[in-house]
């Protein structure tokens, strides 16, 4: 039995707070369970009533009915629910659902509500979904374990939700049913005192009534853990999350990689890396689950999309969607285009997308020609429903084609819907929108690629030696160590008074970089704290008076012009050393344009970050620009991920690292900083 059974899968059921009394909260859950087909036993110690089936304790309920429930739903205030708990556990009860709120809140009673609903936990070994949550669906069950009475009607469904919200979960639900989908399980986790994303995710991994999961994430304060478990699930059953909280900049630390490294980005990062499909928004995650649900193609790092469509527009609409976020679309072999120019009018588009000028006849040979190109992975069709031309579900169903097929149809609400049922029976996903369309065959490829990522990460980078600093670390120190690591950094001189950089001045014979030198000093961006291309001596003296009194300098080489990258690596207060590569110089922050992924790095994670840049182009020799020397930078990521795992270290980060003439990469200036 999967742990989590008595909560999903429970054989009796007690309610505690059941009322008879319209609109309470004990009186909606109640009704919610009427299609249950097991017992369910009710409770209500302030007015019990056994004629008509409501008990004082939960013993008598289940002497009553001779049952002992899995499962526990408390609808009784927070005040109460941890007293509640513990009978509920002492009955023999192995999990319960806690809908009411009030468990929050520093120095109030919320807080000692939740420390005595905790401490129950632990003694008793009782799992608790919430809480503060509108509970759980399992409709193959016929158990709606919720107070949203309409939720009940909702069908079963191959797709299940994993959201931090009740109410995001029952409006993902509703969503699902309205596409025809329906629901395996869906979770409302609230405010997850004991049971967590993780612990859902795992539980559906064993569940072969799976075939896509829909996950909603706001917090997640055990991040490895909800990592390790998207990795174990999408190896069998695609995720696609939804992770909110993009304006929120967290707390920034006093770095710019910190700056660069808030909740949502992290997370992001974390689930992409693990395995899953992101979306932005609800109505994408439902999309993406509803293809995938019946469309999974094998592990492939760019799979090609072939697009036939009947009408020159709508096709270009989606073609023009799918191009603009790196979706292959590639063009089609001299064979393929030869057999479709024996099947369309001259004056029809007979590459990638295929234009067939309208729906016609010919439409089932032109999709089994596309799909039959060797670059074709998935076939895209679009077409207006003209069933005096052709009955487009009957086509595509009987299209011998040798792709999996996504069908976008644009035509009136009742017609659409009968042929969305019909081409779902036959295992073909439908959207209504070019949008839709192109959400869905988007879903479909970066699944293939996730699973081609975590496939090939080879998690054997090279170790390093633990470091034996003691103390904060400057400009110079952090610099000293990157170079021992590998790392290269420019020639420099410590200069404790003009005297000492006017000798580094002579050496290097300029320019130069006169930069203040002091373990808190972590921007030297800031006014005075750089100065840069000094030549000569007066431009020295000068630099050196801008300067405050008495401070150490670190007058440096200056390096040749190029772009410039930022790499970090911090402590992340949820998933632990991250690395980040992004867009470097002073902008940094508020250019926002940063890969990041959870350490350790395999070669394959630090080799790809820099394709996702949004600036990619400036690094690949733009314009004559330098081009980055992507081995160099990629044992600079590796690198920097050994180096998270000593644990003195909190953080570090190289901003900017620039990339010079022959493409390698030199620090040339360092933050690190030492855990307390």
């Amino acid at each position: 039995m999967n742990l989590l059974d008595p909560l999903f899968a429970p054989r009796a059921i007690a309610v505690f707070g059941a009322s008879a009394t319209p609109g309470t909260l004990g009186a909606a859950v109640t009704a919610s369970l009427t299609c249950y087909p097991g017992p369910v036993l009710k409770v209500n110690a302030g007015r019990p009533d056994p004629g008509r089936g409501f008990y004082p304790s939960v013993a008598d309920a289940a002497e009553a009915c001779g049952s002992t429930p899995d499962l526990a739903i408390m609808c009784v205030p927070a005040a109460a629910t941890a007293v509640a708990l513990r009978e509920a556990a002492a009955a023999g009860a192995r999990a319960a659902l806690v809908c009411a709120g009030g468990f929050a809140g520093a120095g109030s009673e919320g807080t000692a509500h939740r420390q005595a609903l905790t401490e129950v936990v632990r003694e008793t070994g009782i799992r608790v979904l919430g809480p503060n949550t509108s509970g759980f669906l399992v409709p193959h069950r016929g158990l709606t374990a919720s107070f949203v009475l309409e939720a009940a009607d909702i069908e079963p469904g191959p797709v299940a939700v994993v959201a931090a919200d009740g109410g995001v979960n029952h409006a993902l639900a509703f969503a699902l049913s309205e596409a025809g989908v329906g629901l395996r399980l869906g979770v409302g986790l609230g405010d997850s005192l004991d049971v967590t994303h993780a612990e859902v995710l795992t539980h559906l991994a064993a569940d072969e009534g799976v075939r896509a999961v829909a996950l909603h994430v706001d917090t997640a304060a055990d991040g490895r853990r909800l990592a390790d478990a998207v990795r174990l699930l999408a190896g069998r059953t695609p995720v696609v999350a939804l992770v909110v909280g993009r304006s929120d900049a967290g707390d920034l630390a006093r770095s710019r990689t910190s700056a660069l490294s808030t909740s949502w980005r992290v997370t992001r990062a974390a689930l992409r890396q693990s395995g899953a499909v992101l979306v932005d928004d609800e109505r994408d995650l439902v999309d993406a689950v509803t293809v995938l649900s019946r469309v999974r193609l094998p592990a492939r790092p760019r799979a090609g999309v072939g697009l036939v469509t009947a009408q020159a527009g709508p096709g270009l609409l989606m073609t023009d969607n799918l191009r603009s976020h790196q979706v292959h679309v590639p063009g089609l072999e001299e064979r393929t285009v030869k057999e479709l120019g024996e099947l369309l009018p001259d004056r029809t588009h007979q590459h990638n997308p295929v234009d067939t000028g309208r729906s016609s006849p010919a439409l089932i040979k032109v999709v089994e020609s596309v799909s039959a190109d060797p670059g074709i992975d998935v076939t895209a069709v679009c077409g207006l429903i003209e069933p005096t031309v052709v009955d487009l579900s009957t086509a595509l169903v009987g299209a011998r084609a040798a792709t999996p097929l996504v069908a976008v149809v644009n035509g009136p609400a009742e017609q659409f819907r009968q042929i969305r049922k019909e081409l779902a029976a036959a295992g073909i996903p439908c959207a209504a929108s070019q949008a839709a369309g192109a959400t869905m065959v988007r879903a479909v490829v970066e699944d293939a690629a996730a699973r081609a990522r975590v496939e090939a990460a080879d998690l054997t980078p090279p170790t390093l030696r633990p470091l034996t600093l003691a103390g904060p670390a400057d400009g110079h120190t952090a610099k000293r160590v990157l170079t021992e690591l590998g790392i290269r950094t420019p020639v420099r001189r410590v200069c404790a008074d003009r005297t000492a950089a006017h000798r580094a001045l002579d050496e290097f014979g300029g320019p130069v970089v006169v930069k203040v030198l002091g373990p808190d000093v972590l921007h030297r961006s800031e006014p005075g704290g750089v100065q840069t291309g000094i030549r000569t001596r007066q431009e020295l003296e000068a630099a050196v008076a801008a300067t405050p009194v008495g401070t150490a300098l670190l007058v440096e080489q200056m390096a040749p012009a190029g772009p410039d990258l930022i790499v970090g690596v911090r402590r992340d207060l949820d998933f632990g050393p991250v690395v980040y590569l992004g867009t470097g110089g002073s902008a940094a922050e508020a250019l926002g344009d940063v890969s990041v992924r959870l350490a350790p790095l395999s070669v394959n994670d630090a080799r790809t970050m820099l394709d996702e840049l949004a600036a990619l182009e400036l690094y690949l020799g733009a314009r004559g620009i330098a081009r980055a020397d992507r081995t160099r930078l990629t044992q600079v990521l590796l690198t920097l991920s050994c180096l998270a795992a000593d644990d003195s270290v909190a953080e570090c980060e190289i901003n900017p690292l620039r990339v010079l003439p022959d493409g390698d990469v030199v620090a040339l200036d360092a933050v690190l900083l030492l855990c307390d």
